[in-house]
Formats: C-alpha cells, structure tokens, sequence
C-alpha cells in the first residue's frame, strides 16, 4: 500500500529499478560454495565509430549468443533446464535468408518470469527484415554470426571477437546489433561490440543487464527493464518488438558519443516484484542452494567434456 508520502510525491517503488547482475551473480555463487568472486570485464572509455553511411544504405547484422536447436542435445524447448550440452565453443553464422530455429536453453536467462517460447524476444531477424523491406536499412547482411558465452576474457578478446570482425569484414556488414541473454552473455557481446567498433564496425547493443553492459563501457546499448531472454522485446508482443528494434537503431544513428545508454519506455508489467527473484540467495533455502551446487557442478563437467572434444 502506497504511504502518503508516496502519493504526495508520485515517486516509484524504491525495487523498481535496474537488477544489480554483478552483485547478485557474485553472492549467488558464493552462496553454492564457490570462493573465488568472478571478475567481471571492466572499462571506463569505449571505442566509437560513426555511422559511415545512413542506416536507409546500410548492410546490417545480428550477432547472438543463442544456438541452433539439435534434437541431439537433449531439451532445449520452452522452460528446459540450464542444458550445458547445448552450448557452443566456436563463432558460428547463418544464412539470413533462410529460417533459423535458435534457443536459450545453454544459458541462464530467466526460467522464473519468462518461458523462452518466442525467439523473437532473442534473435529479431525477422524484424531486420521487415527494416528492409521498408528501407530503412539498406539491407540484411548475408549472414549473421554466433558468439560463444565465454567466461573466458582472453578467449573472447583474442579469439571470438577477431573471428567475427574478419566474417563481418567479409560480408562488407556497415552495422551490427548485438543481443545478448545472460549475464554472461552480455559481457561477451560488450567486449565484441568494443572490438569491433575499434576496428570500424558501428555496433549497438540490445540488453536487460544494464550493470554488466555499462561496467564493460560499450559505444551503444538500448537497456530494456525486462527479465534476461527479452533483449528484443516481449514475447508473442510483434509491436514491442518492433519497437525494441526501432530504438536501437535510432540509438545506433544518433548517440553522440561512446558510452551512450538509452532507457526503452516499455515495462515488463505493473508490479517490480519480478525483480526480486533472479539468483537471489535470500530466497533460497540451503537445500536448494546444494541441490543447484550439484546441478551446476553436472553440468561444468557435460561442458568440460564438450570444449575437450571440440579441442
């Protein structure tokens, strides 16, 4: 119930505001037994490149985290659990003239809030392409690129970042949006978009971890206040979608400058309480904090095994 305080001032919630993924990632950790804190990428400048071109003739591209489903690599539908076995170690494309069947189920985006049923909330190609149609991109590039979510920084830096910029290069890509799922996903896709921008390629980055992506120091980022796996909009929502799009494009012609963060309006829903629950250790009791200890170590020894025969 609102204090009169509250209704004099008209002021929000003091919960409705940003979720701090760094912190809560680092205690959640901690909390299952882990007892070296993650270091999270961090820089206080960013590279910027402008636009060479208006966007109208421009030749833009997606980069994503998430990956192609294989009815191999057990579930990976709506509401699967975390799946280590459906990740993937190595840059990958796409046509982007074709379908792509591309899920979130190798990543911890949030099982609580959404269910993972529209790729449109991760992947927007088919709004890119709607862009094209109605010129306001040039046009989609050829191909869209899969970075790996490494916790690695040195992979990511040295390996995966270098390998998308030389496919990007190859495709003569003008521009590239960025849509990252995790938290770790949106460091990845920040240290990417920062490589890419030193080397020419104007990027913008879609996320709901505002914290990470600004930690990171991107040129561009549209933050959208929703649960981690709705970088693109909210699901079986077309106009927020669209919309979603529209704004990071809009950031990506306009910021003035590098490090450039714009706030979308739309709101996941009325009530904040939503953002209690993301790996928050005082809503879990100890049996289940060992019960996700066991579950997490499983699935670092399913990963261990796959970057081994990768190698």
């Amino acid at each position: 119930m609102a204090t009169p305080s509250d209704d004099l001032t008209g002021f929000a919630s003091d919960d409705d505001a940003p979720i701090p993924y760094m912190a809560r990632t680092r205690e959640y950790y901690t909390a299952i037994g882990y007892t070296t804190p993650y270091r999270w990428a961090h820089y206080v400048e960013a590279p910027f490149q402008p636009l060479r071109k208006s966007l109208a003739q421009s030749r833009v591209t997606i980069i994503t985290t998430s990956a192609p489903f294989d009815a191999a690599k057990g579930e990976q539908g709506p509401g699967a659990k975390y799946n280590g076995a459906a990740k993937f170690y190595s840059v990958y494309d796409g046509d982007t003239s074709q379908p792509h069947d591309l899920r979130i189920s190798h990543i911890a985006y949030d099982r609580v809030h959404t269910s993972a049923e529209d790729s449109g909330t991760w992947f927007p190609l088919p709004q890119l392409h709607r862009l094209a149609s109605e010129g306001r991109i040039g046009e989609v590039a050829p191909r869209f690129f899969g970075a790996p979510t490494n916790r690695s920084h040195r992979v990511t830096i040295e390996t995966d970042a270098p390998e998308i910029l030389t496919r990007c290069r190859a495709d003569r890509v003008d521009a590239a949006v960025l849509v990252p799922n995790c938290p770790v996903c949106h460091q990845t896709l920040s240290v990417v978009a920062r490589h890419l921008e030193a080397n020419g390629v104007p990027t913008v980055v879609m996320g709901c971890a505002k914290d990470i992506v600004e930690h990171t120091a991107v040129p561009r980022f549209l933050f959208s206040d929703f649960p981690l796996g709705n970088s693109a909009g909210k699901p079986h929502d077309v106009a927020s979608q669209a919309l979603t799009l529209e704004l990071a494009l809009r950031v990506l012609e306009s910021a003035p400058s590098a490090q450039t963060t714009v706030q979308s309006p739309l709101r996941w829903n009325a009530d904040p309480s939503w953002k209690h629950d993301y790996n928050n250790i005082a809503a879990l009791s100890a049996d289940e904090l060992a019960r996700r200890r066991r579950e997490f170590d499983a699935q670092k020894e399913i990963a261990r095994g796959l970057r081994e025969t990768a190698a």
